[in-house]
């Protein structure tokens, strides 16, 4: 008999499935926010050349810190997307699992 819960992990897909659609809509905001936060900064530069003023925005002190929030929520989106993987590949393992235990009942019946 396996020791695999469907119920469980279906509970836990449905419990932390809001947090995984949180955690994905604050990687894409980070995301669509850095291009406006890119503008600001090469709005801002004192350069004259548009390259330039690229160079500035990219390294600018804001626009690093951005990206390590970037970075943050990736690892966060991605924690809570593959826990909820998991959990869909325990009850796939579990309904083959007992697709295999009837198959074998009926060969000893």
């Amino acid at each position: 008999m396996s020791d695999i819960d469907p119920i469980k992990a279906a509970d836990y897909i449905l419990r932390h499935s809001k947090e995984y659609a949180q955690a994905k809509a604050n990687r894409v905001w980070i995301e669509e926010y850095r291009k406006s936060l890119k503008a600001l900064l090469m709005g801002r530069s004192p350069s004259t050349t548009g390259v330039a003023k690229e160079m500035d925005a990219y390294a600018d002190d804001e626009y690093i810190k951005l990206l390590d929030g970037l970075k943050s929520a990736v690892e966060i989106e991605e924690t809570y997307k593959w826990n909820l993987e998991a959990a869909k590949l325990k009850i796939e393992i579990w309904k083959a699992n007992e697709y295999a235990n009837k198959q074998q009942d009926r060969v000893m019946k």
